[in-house]
């Protein structure tokens, strides 16, 4: 089972939490990385690439295809969920909700819950739970698809997601928020359910917000 960040990479990435405070730190670049040799003026090098989120189409709660194009240019936080969790869901989207309060209105900052109930969260459950968390404008998108869709996603974002009987709501996941840049790359991933990593999300989308102004 691969996981967004396993004992040793999550212990790595929580002692560089508070490591470095200037105006000028970037965030890591988290996910696979391949070596590309390339030729520049004459000169071979290595260049590297990284992962990245992949071309994707889902139904949003308004019932539209929404597409990566909606982030074209745009940071985002990225996570898994689904509306009747009776377990992490509600800790964890009631903290998101303070990412989208900060920045609502900020057009380089956006939102988007996959849901993992891909047999109960149609469009109109998405659409209700998205008005009762209190979100009134298209900053943050809720989706669901197939099984197959979304799960793998969930991989592609590095979060751990799958249909479990013995589970809480019969869905087990991890809470993590994923900040995704305009390059589509993984720079930052929190335990939504955690109030330390969450200031630290609002802090961290401060940093990216200046590398990409």
């Amino acid at each position: 089972m691969n996981r967004l960040f396993s004992s040793a990479i999550l212990a790595v990435f929580l002692s560089g939490i508070f490591a470095c405070s200037s105006s000028d730190r970037k965030l890591p670049i988290y996910g696979e990385r391949t070596p590309v040799e390339k030729e520049i003026d004459g000169k071979k090098v290595v260049d590297t690439v990284y992962q990245t989120i992949p071309d994707f189409s889902f139904l949003n709660q308004d019932s539209v295809q929404l597409t990566q194009d909606f982030f074209k240019g745009k940071i985002y936080v990225a996570n898994f969920f689904f509306t009747h969790c009776p377990s992490i869901c509600p800790t964890m989207q009631r903290n998101l909700l303070k990412a989208y309060e900060k920045y609502k209105g900020n057009d380089k900052i956006a939102f988007l819950s996959h849901s993992i109930d891909f047999k109960y969260d149609q469009p109109y459950i998405l659409k209700d739970y998205a008005n009762k968390l209190g979100v009134d404008n298209e900053q943050w998108q809720f989706v669901n698809g197939s099984k197959a869709d979304i799960y793998g996603m969930a991989d592609r974002y590095l979060v751990y997601a799958k249909e479990d009987a013995n589970a809480p709501g019969g869905y087990d996941h991890q809470g993590y928020l994923v900040i995704i840049d305009p390059d589509k790359r993984i720079r930052g991933a929190y335990d939504g359910t955690d109030h330390t990593q969450v200031n630290k999300l609002l802090e961290d989308l401060d940093v990216i917000l200046k590398e990409y102004k």
